[in-house]
């Protein structure tokens, strides 16, 4: 099948990085090898799959997605291959699982990193032999099925720690796409508020003009932990609130506001210390002080803050674990992370 030019709605940008991204889409369209994406949390790795999906010669047929992470344990296996009817109880009736779904398309396994190992081994022939058994089955099924995965997590990490089997890791990570953080794409910001802002005045009913250049301003300073998500997010919320006229700093949350301060670099003799976002920040004197001077409790706060991402990161938002990285109790470090409002999308 001869593919047109590929079509990326959904994904605004034209930024470098993001430019690189599309770049290596348009090689892999007219091929059925496996696809690892990865990225953080709201960078946009499921509309990185379907614009794979709909541009490649199987875009007539199905995409089926699954969230590996949203889905329990002991139900994701009957979501992925189905079971027969008998097979435990409650199952009443035969059901077609998301592989058989997708025979012929696509399926998007997101989240892959938090797929139990039991889960992991028939992942593991199902890619090596494009078949498999229903849960209570005795007859191999066969697929023809391109498999996307995506994931925020280290998986070179999880295989060092045997949390995430190497052999699965190598047969996903064939074609590896890395999506840019929002705060490594800057430049795209103005044109993902316009696209956000244009699609909330259309769905919501609202007739906001614009962003004002300081508001602008302000949410380029900002460090995005949740990404272009989130930055829709806030534009709808904006949008919403506002109802008409132009959007000016006093209508952002607080927390976009507070990000928005001066930037000190910190320097010692020896070394630095690199924390989240790859920001270089002194842990000892000697320091430039700008003429214009600093804030220094919010210096103080966003360190903190810093510090305290890094661990969560380190972690994998395992609480305990993080505070033992901080040196602190697990008790304290949930009272900071309540009063900071810091958490992930889904605790929000």
């Amino acid at each position: 099948m001869s593919l047109g030019k590929p079509n990326f709605d959904g994904i605004v940008g034209e930024s470098e990085k993001i430019k690189e991204v599309f770049s290596l889409i348009e090689k892999i369209l007219d091929n059925n090898s496996t696809i690892l994406i990865l990225g953080e949390s709201g960078t946009g790795k499921e509309l990185v799959a379907k614009a794979i999906h709909y541009n490649s010669s199987r875009s007539d047929k199905p995409l089926i997605p699954v969230n590996c992470g949203a889905i329990p344990e002991d139900l994701l296996e009957s979501e992925l291959f189905g079971h027969e009817k008998g097979s435990f109880t409650g199952a009443i009736k035969t059901r077609i699982g998301r592989f058989e779904l997708a025979n012929g398309g696509t399926i998007f396994l997101d989240e892959i990193g938090d797929m139990s190992p039991t889960l992991q081994v028939k992942l593991l022939r199902v890619l090596q032999e494009q078949e498999f058994e229903r849960v209570g089955g005795m007859k191999p099924l066969k697929v023809d099925v391109r498999v996307i995965a995506a994931t925020h997590r280290d998986l070179e990490k999880a295989v060092e720690s045997n949390r995430f089997r190497e052999d699965l890791y190598y047969r996903l990570n064939v074609i590896p796409i890395s999506i840019p953080p929002l705060r490594e794409r800057k430049s795209d910001i103005p044109l993902l508020i316009n696209h956000f802002l244009s699609k909330c005045n259309r769905i919501k009913n609202r007739n906001v003009e614009g962003f004002s250049d300081k508001t602008m301003e302000c949410l380029r300073e900002y460090r995005w932990p949740g990404n272009v998500r989130e930055l829709e997010n806030i534009v709808e919320r904006v949008v919403i609130l506002k109802g008409t006229g132009i959007v000016q700093p006093a209508d952002l949350p607080e927390k976009v506001r507070k990000g928005n301060g001066a930037a000190v670099t910190l320097h010692t003799d020896d070394e630095k210390l690199i924390i989240p976002d790859d920001t270089a920040v002194d842990v000892a004197p000697p320091v430039d002080i700008p003429d214009s001077g600093i804030d220094l409790n919010k210096l103080m706060e966003d360190f903190e803050n810093r510090l305290i991402m890094e661990a969560l990161k380190k972690s994998e938002w395992n609480k305990a674990r993080a505070a033992e990285l901080l040196g602190i109790k697990r008790t304290t470090l949930i009272e900071k992370l309540k009063k900071k409002g810091i958490g992930r999308l889904s605790e929000i």
